[in-house]
């Protein structure tokens, strides 16, 4: 075991990824690093260092800044043998390029009649919180879950980060993954051995009896902290993590749900038609009769996101605004200090 950062985490993914498999390349803008790793590594710099070096430019590759370019090339490189990792840097970014996610990538397996495979990992962050304006701060994910041929990770821990990216890279489908940047610099014992984590298979972060807290991405430090919280009302709280969002792992959503009889999620996406909405539509449709209240989310608001530094804060699910729904539905309160749980 060694500590490792949330990004330190991927670029060792990447590392294993490429040295197991010659297929392995990682695309982007500013993705080439030199030996020093003084420039390059994409914003995230997460391929700085010795990977130029150590791979070259043939596996190391940038490209010009255009998103639907970058896809397209992907996906081309993708059917004809290769096994990119392409670092889109902002998740926003993703709309420039949505004609080649939609219709070329989710789609092209299906079309082919599975005569072709679509092993393509994107990269992407969210950087909310970080006062970047409307147009770089949003957190996409949920419109591509509605998005059939698509798998979705949002790691919220460094193991998490590495174990599913090594799986995304093996797998034969596109994968899509989320990174909330808050988290990059997150730190705990990682493993140095190579290991995988399944896609679609929840983590629970904590146990517990009472109240079951589903908690996506950015949102899962917020919810670790409500719940000590309100342990120390008397309320036990499990917190599951989806970590894959499609194939999302009901099984695990929904037998503790039936645990605790009662269920809050929180996320940093908008309400409308979020993971949160689709969560919350299964356990109302799978596990109505556990439910002793009324299931709660906590999530943005339906609005673009400021650039005020003091109206951005104000936008996401917190310590203060989770434990408020926890305790709503624990029957502890009667209402949410909150625009965004309406």
């Amino acid at each position: 075991m060694t500590v490792m950062s949330y990004l330190g985490a991927i670029g060792a993914a990447q590392r294993e990824a490429m040295d197991a498999d010659d297929r392995v390349i990682i695309i982007g803008e500013d993705v080439e690093a030199n030996v020093y790793g003084t420039t390059g590594g994409g914003k995230s710099r997460s391929s700085e260092g010795d990977f130029l070096q150590r791979y070259g430019k043939n596996r190391i590759r940038n490209t010009p800044i255009s998103e639907e370019g970058i896809v397209g090339a992907a996906a081309g490189a993708a059917m004809t043998g290769l096994r990119p990792i392409v670092d889109l840097s902002y998740s926003s970014f993703l709309y420039m390029a949505m004609d080649q996610f939609v219709n070329q990538v989710a789609k092209n397996r299906y079309m082919f009649g599975g005569q072709a495979s679509m092993p393509v990992v994107f990269r992407s962050a969210m950087f909310y919180g970080l006062n970047t304006g409307a147009h770089h701060s949003d957190r996409p994910y949920p419109m591509f879950m509605n998005v059939p041929g698509l798998k979705i990770i949002a790691p919220s821990t460094p193991t998490d980060a590495k174990g599913l990216l090594r799986s995304a890279v093996d797998s034969d489908d596109p994968v899509l993954t989320f990174e909330a940047c808050l988290l990059w610099g997150t730190k705990e014992e990682v493993s140095e051995e190579e290991f995988w984590i399944p896609l679609g298979v929840a983590r629970t972060v904590r146990e517990g009896t009472d109240v079951t807290l589903v908690a996506i991405s950015g949102s899962v430090p917020e919810a670790v902290l409500a719940a000590e919280d309100l342990a120390a009302e008397g309320v036990s709280v499990e917190i599951i993590d989806p970590r894959t969002l499609v194939p999302l792992d009901r099984d695990a959503i929904l037998r503790s749900v039936v645990k605790t009889g009662r269920l809050v999620v929180a996320e940093p996406a908008h309400r409308t038609c979020g993971a949160a909405a689709e969560i919350s539509a299964l356990v109302a449709e799978d596990a109505f009769d556990s439910l002793l209240a009324p299931i709660v989310r906590v999530t943005a608001p339906d609005m673009q996101i400021p650039f005020s530094p003091g109206l951005e804060k104000q936008m996401y699910p917190t310590r203060a605004t989770i434990a408020a729904a926890i305790r709503r539905v624990a029957g502890l309160a009667q209402t949410i200090p909150s625009a965004s749980q309406h």
